[in-house]
């Protein structure tokens, strides 16, 4: 790890921390201010990963990771309305969401950084935010999975509701997780701009 590597963990740090604060706070019926900030983090991975390699990318998602542990510790000792702010099952959700997702972005992105600019960061991007998506909304409130946290009670997350008010039945939770996972894959496409922008600037024979 490298001081040229200090931006990329600097600005990975800062949106894990600003996501686990905005989560806390509710934007529409579906989604909380976190769902806006957390996709950043596949912008840095990718910039870092075309800028200084896959090791270098790794390197940041693991400082990530690590920040993401102690807020969710620092979580689960805030209490909350209905109990502490992060559960068992939320933790365990956005550590390993976080971590697939990352590793797996890695991996995209280094299939295909030899095409098209956009081709990688975008196709990584939306491969690995669908698994985040997936991975943390099933362990953190599919009833499925309720013996991860036998103590927690997320019947709430079960309920039988309209597909975002709008669409065929299905578990409150399944809405959370499609307004999320959409908010995710329109943030990737309007993240190709920074990505590009930013290569111009640092490195141009990139671009």
């Amino acid at each position: 790890m490298t001081r040229i590597h200090l931006p990329g963990i600097v600005a990975m740090a800062a949106i894990v921390v600003a996501s686990n604060i905005l989560v806390q706070f509710l934007f529409g019926n579906w989604l909380t201010w976190g769902a806006f900030t957390y996709p950043l983090a596949f912008l840095v991975t990718d910039l870092m990963n075309r800028l200084y390699g896959a090791q270098a990318a790794r390197r940041v998602v693991a400082v990530g990771f690590a920040v993401g542990v102690v807020c969710s510790l620092i979580g689960t000792q805030i209490m909350g309305e209905f109990g502490p702010l992060v559960t068992l099952r939320i933790a365990i959700g956005s550590g390993l969401a976080f971590l697939t997702a990352q590793l797996v972005d890695i991996a995209v992105f280094n299939r295909l950084r030899e095409g098209s600019w956009w081709r990688a960061p975008l196709a990584s991007t939306l491969v690995g935010s669908s698994l985040d998506t997936a991975i943390f909304f099933t362990i953190a409130f599919s009833g499925a999975l309720t013996f991860l946290e036998p103590t927690n009670d997320v019947s709430w997350a079960g309920e039988a509701v309209p597909l975002l008010g709008l669409g065929p039945v299905a578990p409150l939770w399944v809405s959370l997780a499609v307004a999320d996972w959409m908010v995710k894959l329109s943030l990737a496409i309007l993240a190709l701009i920074p990505f590009r922008v930013i290569l111009r600037r640092l490195r141009p024979n990139l671009a």
